[in-house]
């Protein structure tokens, strides 16, 4: 009998990452509900957004300084773990199985990593230097929307014939990732769409070079470049 269930067509690295958001997020709830971790457990998603999140003022100082810490290079990778509540874990892992799905048909596991890391580094990159904010940056929507900008390039190169249909399910998922943005900015959620959009902007950059062609358009291009 095939595997059942909402994960069974989902790549494993998309079902891992989904996993894990969805179990942080629900140990901060019980914890917060007093259900685990006895009375000092209230504070686990406070104490979490300041071990995890990404500081625009510490990275400042990396840049500053010019002396990176462990601790501040560990914050590019880590704040897509920690939300900053239900609702905002639940929607981005919704995203990424839904685009993590989608992407997985034209890209290999080992690309999507690439481009999912590429978006949460992108973002706070964005964030640090574009803002002068001290709100902690934290959520897997960077990544996710690097997701949605790999996919965007598939859909322009491919065929219209076959980008027909593709296209009808991105606009859900597009619709999708604009309420979520609309929603961050109607109740203040601050300055993240920098982010967002730099995670956007890295997906689609690295798109061309992580499909399954990409090798072959990197020596066209390098081919090109030398016949100028």
């Amino acid at each position: 009998m095939p595997p059942s269930g909402p994960f069974q067509r989902l790549p494993a690295l998309v079902v891992a990452l989904t996993l894990a958001i969805l179990a942080i997020e629900a140990a901060l709830q019980l914890g917060a509900h007093g259900l685990i971790g006895g009375p000092q457990a209230a504070g686990w998603r406070l104490a979490a957004m300041t071990r995890f999140g990404f500081s625009a003022p510490l990275f400042d100082y990396m840049v500053e300084t010019r002396e990176p810490t462990a601790d501040g290079l560990l914050r590019f990778v880590s704040y897509p773990a920690v939300h900053s509540g239900a609702m905002h874990a639940i929607f981005g892992a919704v995203l990424l199985a839904a685009l993590g799905k989608a992407v997985s048909e034209r890209f290999s596991q080992a690309a999507m990593a690439g481009i999912l890391l590429a978006g949460a580094v992108a973002g706070a990159l964005a964030y640090g230097f574009l803002l002068d904010s001290r709100v902690l940056l934290v959520g897997v929507y960077p990544a996710v929307y690097a997701l949605i900008g790999a996919f965007s390039w598939w859909l322009f190169t491919m065929p219209e014939s076959e980008a027909r249909g593709r296209i009808a399910a991105f606009r859900l998922i597009g619709m999708l990732a604009g309420l979520q943005l609309l929603f961050r900015l109607l109740i203040g959620g601050g300055d993240e769409w920098v982010a967002h959009l730099a995670g956007f902007a890295a997906g689609f950059a690295l798109a061309p070079l992580l499909a399954p062609d990409g090798g072959a358009r990197l020596r066209r291009w390098r081919d090109r470049a030398r016949q100028r």
